[in-house]
């Protein structure tokens, strides 16, 4: 695993807390059955992981530290999920015996990752034959907003820059079909999907979350450090972020790829 871009400071999980499986992992559930099996890989928080795990018999959830997985154990715990099992675990090479689950799922994990298709090809590994290896990515390069406040095209540059300088690909979403065929999957079917913030209450959410990372999150540190911008530059997209979420107008759609492969 590298680094990871976006950290884990509150303005990234009110992000990642907001995740479900009804909005992040659609492709999927017309897939699940209660007797199943599933591994979730990088699971954050687990808000997504609990609502997974009301739909199978049994998870096992991995995260890159104790520290993060903490996170998830706290809200399956909220949830009264018991049905979840917590390990840490290197993407690259699971430590789980071959053919071990029903389903292994992966959300916004091979963006970051060191090599995408070596992950896909530990997914495909520890599913058992015939069984469902999935992922969803998002490709920053398909984001889509207005009104075209300049700072978000700034924001765009740097984005691209630190999440290339960690070793990740934050245009993942149009590779993933790529991907999946490089890690020998024969039956692939490939989708897409959007998040959409329009509305006032939206706006504020979204760019009042990135107008933070921007200032206090890794994200922040990592552009300051490396030299990539200066404080007054993050100041000044952070602020462009403001702008944008209080224009009546604004719109903003997140492009996501899906892949649902056959083991």
């Amino acid at each position: 695993m590298n680094a990871y871009t976006h950290g884990h400071h509150e303005s990234v999980l009110r992000s990642h807390r907001w995740r479900t499986a009804e909005n992040s992992a659609a492709h999927l559930l017309p897939h699940l059955r209660p007797e199943m099996s599933l591994l979730d890989i990088g699971c954050g928080p687990g808000t997504i992981t609990v609502d997974l795990a009301a739909r199978v018999g049994r998870v096992t959830a991995t995260e890159i530290g104790e520290e993060e997985l903490a996170l998830a154990r706290a809200e399956a715990a909220a949830q009264g999920q018991e049905n979840i099992d917590f390990t840490v675990a290197d993407v690259h090479d699971l430590h789980f015996p071959d053919g071990s689950f029903d389903v292994v799922h992966a959300h916004q994990v091979l963006q970051h990752v060191a090599d995408p298709v070596r992950a896909l090809r530990e997914m495909r590994r520890v599913c058992r034959p015939g069984g469902l290896v999935t992922a969803r990515d998002s490709d920053f390069a398909g984001f889509a907003w207005f009104p075209e406040v300049p700072e978000l095209d700034e924001w765009m540059a740097l984005y691209q820059k630190l999440a290339r300088a960690n070793g990740g690909e934050p245009n993942a979403g149009r590779l993933m079909l790529s991907w999946a065929h490089q890690a020998g999957f024969q039956q692939v079917t490939a989708t897409s999907s959007t998040w959409c913030f329009a509305t006032p209450e939206e706006r504020s959410w979204w760019g009042g979350l990135w107008a933070d990372r921007m200032r206090v999150s890794a994200i922040a540190r990592q552009a300051l450090s490396s030299g990539a911008a200066t404080p007054a530059d993050l100041d000044r997209i952070a602020a462009g972020w403001h702008t944008w979420a209080a224009s009546p107008d604004g719109w903003f759609s997140v492009l996501h790829a899906e892949i649902l492969c056959t083991a």
